[in-house]
């Protein structure tokens, strides 16, 4: 079948439905979301039942790109800062000094065990050396599965951002495969230009971004949502155009503006949510269809035993050296070590030497995308068991609860407060979100002149007014009336 203006909608949407479907399946019975989509957009492909004619890999390649911004921005808005400082270095060493391991590691012994030059080992092996966050958690939500301690922001921060550093280095490498005749050392300017602009610009936007949203003044609230994703484009675009990782930069923004008070920011985080998950559908979908099942089969045997040296040998290798300034217990370790699963980004990196034209173009995007898959049936069927069997799952009765538990729970631990604004306060005329109130406390309502307003981020204050507000612990009731003194 050949997609036409006409009957495109109907095929996308009916493969969205199909999707979803699918998806609350794999939640129900553990199977990874990523399988489920990967072999609906086969099965709908060229050589699959529903027959759509798909080959182009720079279509694919954009919608990659695209995708991988909402997931990637969307990652960072949830990353609570508080959970991964006291781990940050650690979730740094394993998406920087760890990618680049396993990816050596990787692209040499594909360089010993095939007829791949060294070069071309590498990059295969920078291809598949980032993880895929959306695979892992979807598996662990499944099963209800806790982890101990700092286990599950080390691996959220990880997964989130060693995508970056998977993109350098693919760069990279596929640019000593066109200039074989360059060193190894030559690429080393590229990684560092890459990684600095990409911090700083991730820094100066994500600062930039909160001041627009917070200052401009938006007649609908649904427009907010839409005026920050023009500011993630912005920022990818900008910081690529500049020389630095785009990728990064919308990360390292995400995360700060998920960290700061911004007007309207639990409609952000929802429709951002919501937009990764029909992202990740999309992308899957698309790599589903882009692939012929039919030409992976002949690299089978190849592929099954880079993917076993890429489990078993090179992703411990790169976790086990790039932790060794950190003190962690070693079946820690040896979970971090499995919950390496690769999966739709490694194939949209392989779209890179299919459109460069390099000679074995093909064979790499044929072993990647086989490469992904094994990964994802043999680690992300089993997080589970190695959690239990490596003592690292939290158990049943002290399992953490989500917010919504707790508050159903313990409502007699929470405490209401009004407080009125004076006269000669000093904020009046400020804007909520410009206030110091913490975390932990919400303005519910506002009185004023008799009558009740539900407040926003830019709702300003007036002398007289009398605010309602709702902590969790008796310590932000102190900290709010010196805020509002």
């Amino acid at each position: 079948m050949v997609l036409t203006i006409e009957n495109i909608l109907l095929i996308g949407s009916l493969l969205l439905l199909v999707s979803i479907i699918a998806g609350k399946t794999s939640y129900r019975f553990g199977v990874p979301t990523l399988l489920l989509f990967l072999t609906v957009g086969m099965l709908a492909g060229s050589e699959g039942i529903g027959g759509i004619s798909f080959n182009d890999p720079k279509l694919a390649q954009f919608i990659g790109i695209v995708s991988l911004n909402f997931i990637l921005f969307s990652g960072g808005l949830d990353t609570s800062w508080k959970a991964i400082k006291p781990i940050l270095w650690q979730g740094v060493a394993l998406s920087t000094l760890g990618v680049f391991l396993t990816a050596v590691s990787l692209g040499v012994f594909v360089h010993l065990v095939t007829d791949f030059t060294l070069y071309e080992g590498l990059l295969l092996g920078a291809i598949v050396s980032s993880t895929d966050a959306a695979a892992v958690f979807s598996i662990l939500r499944a099963k209800s599965l806790g982890l101990k301690k700092n286990l599950r922001p080390t691996l959220e921060l990880e997964s989130g951002s060693n995508d970056p550093m998977a993109y350098v280095l693919t760069i990279a490498f596929l640019g000593l495969v066109l200039n074989p005749e360059k060193s190894v050392l030559s690429v080393i300017p590229l990684f560092l230009q890459q990684m600095i602009l990409g911090a700083l610009f991730g820094y100066l936007f994500g600062r930039l971004s909160k001041y627009i949203i917070n200052r401009i003044r938006l007649d609908f609230e649904g427009l907010y949502p839409v005026l920050v994703i023009a500011l993630m484009f912005i920022t990818f675009s900008t910081t690529d155009f500049l020389g630095g990782n785009g990728f990064l930069a919308n990360y390292i923004c995400a995360v700060f503006l998920g960290n700061h008070k911004i007007i309207h920011k639990r409609t952000i985080m929802k429709v951002f949510d919501g937009l990764a998950w029909l992202m990740q559908i999309v992308l899957f979908l698309t790599l589903g269809l882009l692939v012929f099942p039919s030409q992976i089969v002949p690299y089978i045997g190849i592929g099954l035993v880079i993917s076993l040296f890429l489990i078993l040998i090179a992703r411990p290798l790169g976790v086990f050296l790039s932790l060794i300034p950190f003190r962690m217990k070693l079946r820690r370790r040896f979970y971090i070590s499995w919950v390496g699963l690769r999966g739709a980004v490694p194939i949209v990196f392989a779209t890179y030497p299919l459109l460069a034209g390099i000679d074995k173009a093909d064979i790499i995007f044929n072993i990647v995308f086989f490469i992904s898959v094994t990964s994802v049936m043999i680690q992300g069927t089993t997080l589970s068991y190695f959690a239990k069997l490596l003592h690292v799952a939290v158990p049943e009765k002290v399992k953490h609860r989500n917010p919504v538990d707790i508050f159903l729970s313990d409502k007699e631990k929470t405490v209401m407060l009004e407080v009125d604004i004076l006269d000669h306060s000093p904020v009046i005329g400020k804007e909520i979100v410009d206030l110091d109130i913490p975390d932990s406390c919400v303005i519910v309502m506002i009185q004023r002149e008799g009558k009740y307003l539900t407040p926003s981020g830019s709702t300003l204050l007036e002398g007289g007014d009398k605010l309602i507000i709702l902590t969790d612990n008796t310590d932000g009731v102190e900290k709010v009336q010196k805020c509002l003194a």
